[in-house]
């Protein structure tokens, strides 16, 4: 090996117990015998003869692709070749070895053979090194595996881990032919005792009928009880696959607001599952008013808060994925948005007295948008409000100050709180035309005062959730302008997140007896705060105004900023992140994490999904550095 590349390891390495209180010649002599081996992502490392020490990247030990810890920098790699020192007067028995490392990125590591090792065994203090780590290692990967045995028993112990839609459909399927009339369909459904038939046509699903659709479709439109299945039916209903998990279902049917779902095996339909079956512990009262938000007058948006608090709770508690859970849980709360500005706009517009309609009064249009962790998709508690409201150039201030002010009125009665900084669309700085919303931003970026800059941050994370879409493209068109103008200001944002610091990165292993680790993190501090400012300040980058966190992420792998891999790890790390800071919050912990409260798993996956963050963040600071 080049004498340069040996300097440059027993530089990387000349601190690490295994060579410590050696005099440099005769480490540096050691450090010879060893090499420089290189890993590719996703490669399997099986260090034969000796062992490995990580000098750069990271590693997954893994069985059955089931992660048990991470290794990075410093740590170890083939502690079952300590065989070979620690029994030599033993007989080991060779096994098919069962746990594997794999490279979780390029790995750069240092190759210790095993007679280096046997060399350094009996100096001072490495026999105990290399026994306390075997046995942190050991202690830690139980810990996984025990970890991993309790979840999959806390659903009882005949009950996969996860529920499947096979464990709680309906096996018996209640099914008419097309030709079947209406009034033979009732029958069906009051001899079953059900509230939902499907129509099959030669074996095949070709529609399904409710009995809503009885009512809303047949008695409500005055048709004869002759009409045909196929005639009333809702044709090529939605289906889910049998082997789909429980959650999967829960988000179908709130998504898209039904409550049937047939389910398929390969093309064969074998069942059905109905929301009621999803939350049959769940009091029917709270299904029943989370249904009827489209409804809801001013007294009865404050009940459904504590509706959507009891369905959170129960998704909390089945331990469904974050993403999957923010997205029920906000698509819950925009319904219940769509429907406050609803009743706004109608009590305003009744009261007009001279009027502001156009040729065929209707009321002036407006689009209303959410800021913050609303504007996110990621509110799964009802956080004080944050909004504001932008109309036509035409429109009248009187009307929809008026607009404004019982907008936030009617969110405080639905729970919401008002907003200590006052973004709200009662405030004139954040209801205003087109034009002067495109002009208040440009007025930020122009005078970047800390002031501005955070308002800015705030208003980009805005998201469009009621009202005219044509208004809200108004208002796109005209920033996207101002923003691809804006290098400076999005440099000086970049400077702010410089400043706070990066996002912290843990220590590996959690435990280690020679290294010392944090106690707590602020994840919403140290973790979300700048994780969404990096990724806005990316996206602004790129002409991306508006979105979700996961929605800008996918843009920016199409456009090349990600790649698959990292959008990957992306969006795998967040969710790790964010599925802690549910639990806080929810428990009312706040957003302080102790770290003495993780399991060993959790700490690794949490260090993993730090060190991903930190590369979103980097590449921010890459591309503003001087």
């Amino acid at each position: 090996m080049d004498p340069q590349k040996h300097k440059n390891l027993y530089e990387a390495v000349r601190l690490h117990p295994l060579f410590q209180g050696l005099e440099h010649r005769a480490a540096f002599s050691l450090v010879q015998k060893c090499e420089q081996r290189d890993f590719k992502k996703q490669e399997i490392i099986e260090p034969r003869e000796g062992l490995l020490v990580i000098l750069s990247g990271l590693a997954e030990v893994f069985v059955e692709e089931e992660v048990l810890e991470i290794l990075q920098k410093g740590e170890l790699i083939g502690f079952s070749n300590l065989a070979e020192v620690v029994g030599k007067e033993f007989q080991v028995p060779e096994i098919q070895a069962m746990v594997q490392v794999r490279a979780v990125e390029d790995i750069r590591a240092l190759f210790i053979p095993i007679e280096v090792v046997e060399s350094r065994w009996k100096e001072p203090g490495v026999m105990e090194y290399l026994l306390a780590q075997v046995t942190v290692r050991l202690r830690d990967v139980y810990a996984s595996l025990a970890e991993q045995v309790k979840l999959a028993s806390d659903f009882g112990e005949k009950t996969p881990f996860m529920l499947r839609v096979q464990d709680i459909m309906i096996e018996r399927l209640v099914t008419v032919d097309p030709e079947t009339t209406v009034q033979e369909v009732a029958q069906t459904m009051s001899e079953n005792h059900t509230s939902s038939v499907l129509v099959m046509e030669k074996e095949q699903l070709a529609g399904i009928i409710t009995e809503r659709d009885i009512v809303s479709r047949l008695v409500a439109k005055g048709k004869s009880y002759q009409t045909t299945a196929s005639e009333l039916m809702t044709p090529n209903p939605r289906t889910i696959s049998r082997f789909a998990y429980y959650y999967e279902a829960i988000s179908e049917m709130l998504l898209n607001g039904i409550k049937h779902l047939p389910v398929k095996d390969d093309k064969k339909t074998i069942g059905i599952v109905t929301l009621s079956d999803l939350f049959r512990k769940k009091n029917a009262s709270v299904m029943r008013r989370l249904k009827s938000i489209e409804e809801g007058d001013e007294e009865s948006l404050g009940q459904i808060k504590e509706a959507i608090y009891e369905l959170t709770d129960t998704l909390i508690k089945e331990k469904v994925p974050a993403f999957t859970l923010l997205e029920v849980v906000t698509t819950l709360y925009d319904r219940v948005v769509v429907r406050v500005v609803e009743l706004a706009e109608a009590k305003v517009w009744k009261e007009e007295e001279n009027g502001t309609a156009d040729r065929q009064g209707k009321p002036p249009s407006f689009a209303f948008f959410q800021m913050g962790s609303s504007g996110r998709g990621e509110q799964f508690m009802l956080t004080d409000q944050d909004h504001f409201l932008v109309y036509e150039d035409t429109g009248d201030p009187i009307y929809f100050k008026r607009l404004g002010m019982e907008i936030t009125r009617l969110f405080e009665k639905a729970g919401y709180a008002r907003c200590p900084g006052l973004m709200m669309a009662s405030e004139s700085a954040w209801r205003s035309s087109v034009s002067q919303w495109q002009e208040r931003v440009r007025q930020w970026m122009l005078t970047s005062t800390n002031e501005n800059l955070l308002l800015a941050q705030n208003f980009f994370s805005y998201r469009f959730v009621a009202g005219d879409e044509r208004v809200s493209r108004m208002l796109d068109v005209g920033l996207e302008e101002l923003v691809g103008r804006s290098k400076i200001f999005l440099y000086q944002l970049a400077q702010i997140e410089r400043v706070q610091g990066k996002i912290p990165e843990l220590d590996q292993p959690m435990i280690s007896l020679f290294k010392k680790s944090r106690k707590s993190i602020d994840m919403k501090k140290e973790v979300l705060f700048p994780y969404h400012h990096s990724l806005q300040i990316l996206a602004l980058m790129n002409g991306i105004l508006t979105g979700t966190p996961l929605e800008k992420i996918e843009l920016l792998q199409e456009k090349g900023v990600f790649t698959a891999d990292f959008a990957d790890n992306l969006k795998s790390g967040i969710e790790q992140i964010l599925a802690i800071y549910i639990r806080l919050r929810w428990g009312g912990a706040g957003s302080i994490l102790a770290l003495n409260t993780l399991s060993t798993r959790e700490k690794d996956e949490l260090a993993l999904s730090l060190h991903t963050l930190r590369g979103l963040q980097s590449m921010v600071f890459a591309r503003f550095s001087s």
